[in-house]
């Protein structure tokens, strides 16, 4: 059987993960559905196949520059977490957004 401190940690991670799905379904998402959408509708509905495919490469170019925005956002959380003179409590407070 966990332990309280063990099941609070797990509720924690949990939440966490379910906020970084939250980020990644966010805006960036839904400009790209936009863009599979109107590159659909270029495409098929008026003929143009052309601006149909330029459409339709915007989506992983957005998605591409959402993943790049997270892994700074990460980059930043790991450079603040290993500075020196850094304590543990204050990490793990920076890491929650405690601060």
């Amino acid at each position: 059987m966990a332990s309280k401190q063990q099941m609070t940690e797990q509720d924690v991670s949990g939440q966490t993960a379910q906020e970084l799905g939250e980020q990644a379904f966010g805006p960036a998402f839904l400009a790209s559905a936009a863009s599979v959408g109107l590159a659909l509708y270029y495409f098929f509905v008026r003929g143009d196949r052309q601006r149909g495919l330029f459409v339709g490469l915007w989506a992983p170019t957005i998605l591409g520059f959402a993943g790049y925005i997270n892994q700074r956002k990460i980059l930043r959380q790991i450079e603040t977490i290993t500075q020196p003179g850094t304590t543990l409590r204050n990490a793990i407070d920076s890491m929650m957004g405690n601060q």
